[in-house]
């Protein structure tokens, strides 16, 4: 591989945990300020303009926290288990695309133009990229869990690696029938297909159950049964403090941004603005930068989405979560991919 692209590599995952870490900040805030305006109260607004410092503010506060360790627990796995929780979130970004890219010289520093992707890695099966590497962070729970040598964390852990592991047969089926139609697992090919129509119109039911399982692979309310504080304290994270305390709700933050890539890359038509029309014959290799904002802007639509369901659903009873995971979202999926091989066959 030549030095340049070596180069431009390590730019672009720079640019990107910059970016990621100052959105998992500020999505902090937003949590706050939209659920502050469902309950009708005020929300964070003291430390700088618009509370828009406060961020910063929850972070020196974690820095400079006491960090304990429970005497009893398996150090090791107690040290590593966020920092592996957070790892396999960040590193599923690397094959998401938010845009076609662009062609530049590096002000004269190439010697030649270079095609320069929106995307780190653009690999040919990175949809089993993203899937393979969002399994793991399963363990960063569990490990955190059993590893505390607590009982309320172990609650938590058990139930996150029986929510987990459910949820991620509908969710890893629900994307078949993109798969089918597209007739590739890369990403950008996948948001090429959906120039003229976007795939959630003929996979709306691979769409629902795609979304619905996210929220229980993020272990977001109404699927928070890993935390569930009336009942386990905090669950998996009930003993940990300072910044380890704080990975784990990075993780949390950075598995709804790789979700909300997910749903935007696969039903929404990725960086493409309009389904059918398009981008209304805007020459988009000229105006390269507006396919990143469109794409971006969808993914903070459905961020928004993820906070909303939050402060919207109570949530949900171990056995209630368990029954729509494997005698609703499981059948409907299989459904779906059937309907979707029979058309594609026969029509």
């Amino acid at each position: 591989m030549p030095w340049s692209e070596i180069g431009i590599s390590l730019v672009k995952i720079a640019l990107v945990l910059f970016l990621v870490l100052t959105l998992v900040a500020y999505l902090t805030l937003a949590e706050r300020r939209i659920s502050a305006f469902i309950q009708d109260r005020l929300g964070p607004n003291r430390v700088g303009p618009f509370g828009l410092l406060q961020p910063l503010a929850d972070g020196l506060k974690l820095i400079f926290k006491e960090d304990i360790i429970p005497e009893r627990a398996n150090k090791i796995l107690y040290v590593m288990a966020p920092a592996f929780s957070f790892i396999t979130a960040i590193i599923a970004l690397a094959v998401i695309p938010i845009g076609g890219g662009f062609s530049t010289s590096l002000f004269g520093l190439l010697k030649e133009p270079t095609f320069i992707k929106f995307q780190i890695a653009d690999i040919n099966v990175g949809l089993l990229y993203v899937f393979a590497i969002g399994s793991l962070s399963v363990y960063g729970v569990v490990l955190g869990g059993w590893a505390s040598n607590s009982k309320y964390s172990l609650l938590g852990g058990l139930r996150s690696a029986a929510q987990m592991i459910s949820y991620e047969l509908p969710l890893g089926l629900s994307i078949l029938g993109v798969v089918l139609i597209a007739g590739s697992l890369k990403l950008g090919d996948i948001v090429q297909a959906q120039a003229k129509l976007w795939f959630v119109f003929p996979q709306i039911l691979g769409f629902l159950v795609f979304l619905v399982s996210s929220f229980a692979e993020t272990n977001r309310l109404p699927f928070d049964l890993p935390e569930a504080e009336p009942e386990i304290v905090a669950g998996y994270h009930t003993e940990y403090s300072s910044m380890k305390f704080a990975m784990f709700f990075m993780a949390e933050y950075t598995h709804m941004i790789v979700a909300s890539s997910l749903i935007v890359s696969l039903f929404l038509g990725g960086w493409y603005l309009l389904p059918y029309f398009g981008w209304f014959g805007i020459d988009i290799v000229k105006y390269w930068f507006l396919p990143p904002l469109v794409f971006i802007g969808k993914v903070f639509l459905i961020l928004f989405l993820f906070i909303w369901v939050r402060w919207t659903l109570p949530r949900f009873r171990y056995d209630q979560i368990m029954n729509l995971g494997w005698k609703v979202l499981f059948p409907l999926a299989v459904i779906n991919i059937i309907v979707t091989s029979a058309v594609i066959v026969f029509i």
